[in-house]
């Protein structure tokens, strides 16, 4: 059974989120076995800034020939999860990874360095820190933070005559949707939505969790020490999944991230899909006038929550203990000065196009439009918490994203779809 204790006390968070380069990792004995050169191994989850973040790694290696980073990214329609527990089970351990939440946190407890020596833990904003505080140690730096919705096209909205400020509870969607399915053809449109639904994390990451959020006061830290899940939101949840597929290019079991996005979305192919702003930079690569111009975002409509956005971290970069210290001091080093140099804070803001999580920051130079109204939303306070990373391992896509794909083929109800996952909520945490 888990410990109850590990996150006792700890304040409710504010804001609740391949290629492989220069080949396998070494072992932490021979990374630091050389005087000239300390070789730091990265295994990060973020496909959309891959290119932008290898570029600032060669900007580090320069200003430090010393050291060597590695970089492997996996990610989008691959499951980082399992992809990072490979490598550690494999004895391929990286120096840097990513955790998504306590419940990671707690997995990978044995292995997670004491972050709160770094610049960038002290300048992390109020409530980024939450997920990843154990005593007075601090396990992992927050890499940004992110919010989604329903990404949209303002020119389709526009032609087909729907204000997006009047569209704020189910009904309203629902009335919108209509309306651009009857006007499909002469909008250009294949569908309203593009439901990536072959991916597991749409589904039970960020479609389920604003109807799991206020189960738990939108607190991660809740979530984590829940024994069971009320799911009272259930049915909203089963509206909002069948508006989508109904509506949506199809087949929807079929559809991933990279189709959604850069076939259908950014073309016009589509009037929304559910995402966040991590996508902007993949649309403005295939078209910088609908980046730039002709995207917004709607909230997800949730009675009682109406025009509050899902915004928190998504992930957080943690460093590997069990490294050579001079590896785990180098991979410190580099955290910080991302986070906290001139050249890293341009990089965040105007390469990665992200929403800083730290203080030092100019908002005002948020780079896109997403992001912007994003930030919006969380520095008025409309915001839905993150509670899946505090779901039981595995449960958030391995059994409610699966079962949710079993209820879209046909292969289970509603009904035996949420008892099932109940249960197996209450399994995990006995």
């Amino acid at each position: 059974m888990k410990s109850k204790k590990f996150y006792g006390g700890i304040l409710s968070t504010l804001l609740a989120t391949s290629v492989v380069l220069g080949g396998c990792a070494s072992s932490g004995d021979d990374k630091a076995k050389s005087e000239d050169k300390v070789t730091v191994d990265v295994f990060q989850y973020k496909v959309e800034f891959k290119t932008q973040f290898e570029d600032l790694i060669a900007k580090y290696e320069k200003e430090n020939p010393d050291v060597k980073i590695n970089v492997k990214t996996v990610g989008g329609g691959n499951d980082y999860g399992a992809s990072v527990k490979a490598s550690f089970s494999s004895g391929d351990e990286p120096d840097i990874f990513n955790v998504g939440g306590p419940s990671q946190v707690e997995e990978y407890r044995d292995y997670l360095a004491d972050m709160s020596d770094t610049k960038a833990a002290k300048a992390a904003l109020d409530g980024t820190l939450a997920s990843v505080i154990d005593g007075d140690e601090i396990l992992g730096l927050p890499f940004n933070q992110e919010g989604y919705g329903y990404i949209y096209n303002k020119s389709v909205f526009k032609e087909a005559g729907i204000n997006p400020e009047e569209i704020l509870s189910y009904e309203d969607l629902e009335k919108a949707v209509k309306t651009l399915d009857s006007k499909k053809k002469e909008l250009g449109l294949d569908a309203v939505f593009a439901l990536a639904a072959k991916e597991t994390w749409v589904l039970g990451n960020h479609l389920a969790n604003v109807y799991i959020a206020p189960d738990f006061n939108h607190d991660v830290v809740e979530a984590f020490n829940a024994t069971s899940i009320p799911f009272k939101k259930a049915n909203e949840l089963q509206e909002m999944l069948d508006l989508q597929a109904k509506y949506s290019a199809q087949p929807v079991l079929s559809l991933d991230y990279s189709q959604q996005v850069e076939q259908l979305f950014a073309l016009g192919k589509v009037a929304m899909m559910q995402q966040g702003n991590w996508t902007y930079n993949s649309i403005y690569d295939i078209d910088p006038e609908l980046a730039e111009n002709n995207i917004g975002i709607l909230p997800i409509p949730v009675e009682g929550f109406e025009g509050k956005l899902p915004v928190g971290v998504p992930q957080y970069w943690v460093v590997n203990k069990k490294s050579d210290e001079k590896v785990v001091q180098a991979s410190k080093d580099f955290l910080d000065w991302m986070y906290t140099s001139d050249i890293g804070k341009t990089a965040v803001m105007e390469d990665f196009k992200f929403i800083p999580a730290y203080e030092g920051y100019d908002t005002e130079k948020i780079a896109d439009p997403l992001s912007q109204e994003i930030y919006k939303y969380a520095s008025e306070g409309n915001t839905i918490g993150w509670v899946f990373l505090g779901s039981p391992i595995g449960w958030q896509e391995e059994v409610l994203g699966v079962t949710m794909q079993k209820y879209l083929a046909g292969d289970t109800s509603w009904d035996d779809a949420v008892k099932f996952t109940q249960e197996s909520w209450e399994k995990s945490r006995k």
